[in-house]
């Protein structure tokens, strides 16, 4: 699913001699970016895992032709690929989890996961950072690319502006998934409904685990034989990583917000039946 629904994407790099139009470019950045701002704002309020990694790729695919839509077709063909390797990867990981919880897809149902499934959980988290882009990974080499570029370019600031706050909301709805599957309380079946010796599964997690880790320096090189040369100040070169914590921290906050209102209408319902 990871690789057919960008397919579109791989014809629109090919035929990039369509796309040598000023006004039309113009008008696939702001659809792109729109996309890509309401896909990663919509996926911080759903508990649907399914839907969140549905929503996650539809932001990525508003990435991918933000960036075609400034004629980078070489950059915007690594981040679909970088793309394919590790949702493929959180695909797996969402499979297994949904299989281990009998069909049920409320993230609400879930919780410490990371104790009863330890190697599981490894692939999970990493795809899910990978998916934030966190520096070394393999989805790193090319969001960072993007955002650089990006941050280079000559562009009006509400663009700019929106580019990053949906990099920082990417970050906030993968923190509040792992919030919900790993750190809660578990919510669902007994701990003995739950197991991490799938051997099947877990060696095709980890044949993409090692790929998506690795083949973003590898693919780097590979597609960019000439090293990109960017240029910038380092407020610039810092804020990625300062967006990428208020991410992490908006994520926290949200998961705080639903968790407390959780035990308030619990208590409520105390208060009133007593």
């Amino acid at each position: 699913s990871s690789t057919l629904v960008t397919a579109g994407i791989y014809l629109m790099i090919r035929f990039n001699f369509l796309l040598m139009n000023y006004y039309l470019n113009k008008i696939l950045l702001y659809l792109s970016v729109m996309t890509m701002f309401m896909s990663a704002l919509s996926a911080n309020y759903e508990y649907d895992l399914k839907k969140i990694i549905a929503l996650s790729t539809l932001s990525q695919l508003g990435l991918m032709m933000s960036i075609l839509s400034i004629s980078l077709y070489k950059l915007a063909f690594f981040h679909l690929l970088m793309h394919a390797l590790f949702k493929a990867l959180l695909f797996l990981c969402s499979g297994m989890m949904i299989h281990n919880f009998k069909n049920f897809q409320d993230i609400r149902s879930m919780g410490m996961i990371f104790k009863l499934m330890p190697m599981f959980s490894i692939c999970y988290n990493i795809s899910i950072f990978i998916l934030c882009g966190i520096p070394f990974l393999s989805g790193f080499y090319s969001k960072d690319l993007i955002l650089e570029f990006f941050s280079m370019s000559s562009m009006n600031f509400f663009i700019y502006m929106i580019i990053f706050v949906s990099m920082s909301l990417t970050v906030a709805y993968s923190t509040r998934l792992i919030m919900y599957s790993m750190m809660k309380n578990l919510n669902f079946l007994n701990l003995f409904q739950f197991f991490d010796e799938n051997y099947i599964m877990l060696k095709s997690m980890y044949i993409m685990l090692f790929l998506s880790i690795f083949m973003g320096s590898i693919m780097n090189w590979l597609i960019f034989p000439i090293p990109l040369f960017i240029f910038l100040i380092i407020m610039k070169k810092n804020l990625i990583f300062f967006m990428m914590i208020m991410g992490m921290l908006l994520g926290i906050f949200i998961y705080m917000i639903n968790f407390k209102k959780k035990w308030m209408n619990l208590y409520m319902n105390f208060i009133m039946n007593k």
